[in-house]
């Protein structure tokens, strides 16, 4: 036998252990590219937080705390 052959029979081997093992486990063991998956893949997904909302009145606190730092931060110069 030469090289290729034996590399052909060992990829075949491979194959049909990585079957084998898909089988006795029940996870398939093949990865595509990207982000691996979680051990725990029946954990059921967050649903998403609904954003928070300022107020006008707490954004105008904001702006007018703002307009006061940069007021101070002029006079010191």
């Amino acid at each position: 036998m030469n090289i290729q052959d034996i590399i052909v029979q060992i990829d075949k081997e491979i194959t049909h252990l990585t079957k084998a093992k898909e089988a006795l486990t029940g996870v398939p063991t093949k990865r595509g590219p990207g982000r691996p998956r979680l051990a725990t893949a029946t954990k059921p997904i967050a649903k998403k937080k609904a954003k928070r909302k300022m107020s006008a009145e707490g954004r105008a606190r904001i702006a007018a705390a703002q307009k006061a730092r940069w007021a101070k931060l002029k006079n010191k110069k």
